[in-house]
This record gives C-alpha cells, structure tokens and sequence, in this order.
C-alpha cells in the first residue's frame, strides 16, 4: 500500500504546484521614439537647419549656410526634389557629417522653390534610396525654416 501511496502524493503535489497561476512576466515599455521635426542650430557664423530627432545624431538631412551665401550645402540620406539641386566636385567628399561615411556634396539655391515652399506651405518634396518622400513642417517649424534662409542672405521670404 505505502508503493501505490508514495507515488500518488507526490503527484498530487505535483498537480498542485503546475495549478497554480503563473505571475505574468513584467513588460518593460519601450519609450515612444522621439519625433522627427525641423531644428535651427548656429555653429559660430554657420547655420544649421536639419530634419531629425533634436540634440541627437538622428538626421535625415541638414543644410549649412553663412551669411552672405545665395545656397545652401545639403547633407544626409534625404536631398530636397528639385532639379536645381547641383552635385559638388566628382567624387565623394569624406567623412559625411551625418554618418562618418562617404557622401556626396550637394547644393541646392536658397531660393529654389522647395526651400520656400517649405518656408510658406510646410512641404519639401525630398528623394531618398526608398523613393520620393514629403517632409512636413508645422507653423512654429516654418518660422525657423524662414528665419535660415533670411540668416544666410537671401531675401526671398
């Protein structure tokens, strides 16, 4: 009696223990990424509009200018759609800003029509590996857009 007794027990007690619920492991929420939007940045004399997630690395494209300059240099994967965008030089210029890679040295005028309907309407058309894209700008993020292009000399806004 005490073989056939010992081993039902156990398996009771085995039964019992699977039973009982398992606490759900604990879910760790991952931070929404933070959103992309239009920044203004000054570098002594230099002004730096870029399209990313701010004070990061986190860049889809940014133009330079100084005061004085009628174009702006543009930098990164994104480049505005435009047919006044000019490629600098033949070959790549290292390292990339963005990146630390090889890149391309772009320009695009200050007053092309992508830049000021940026600046007026919120819409840059921009082409990138994936294809024609539109980068959007709120009210406050046109201001900035302006406040550049006025900064590097042109008086189109």
């Amino acid at each position: 009696m005490l073989k056939v007794l010992v081993p039902a027990v156990g398996l009771l007690g085995l039964f019992t223990v699977a039973a009982r619920p398992v606490e759900a492991p604990l879910s760790v929420q991952q931070p929404d990424p933070a959103p992309m939007g239009w920044h203004l940045y000054h570098e002594g004399p230099m002004a730096k509009l870029a399209y990313g997630v701010a004070n990061s690395d986190q860049l889809a494209m940014m133009l330079t200018c100084t005061p004085g300059d009628r174009e702006a240099i543009v930098y990164g994967d994104v480049q505005p759609d435009t047919p006044r965008l000019q490629r600098v030089g033949a070959g790549p210029v290292e390292p990339d800003p963005l990146s630390d890679g090889v890149a391309f040295e772009t320009r695009v005028p200050l007053r092309d029509p992508v830049l000021m309907q940026l600046a007026n309407d919120g819409r840059m058309p921009v082409e990138s590996q994936s294809g024609g894209h539109r980068l959007r700008a709120d009210a406050a993020e046109r201001r900035l857009v302006s406040a550049f292009i006025a900064y590097c000399g042109a008086d189109a806004v």
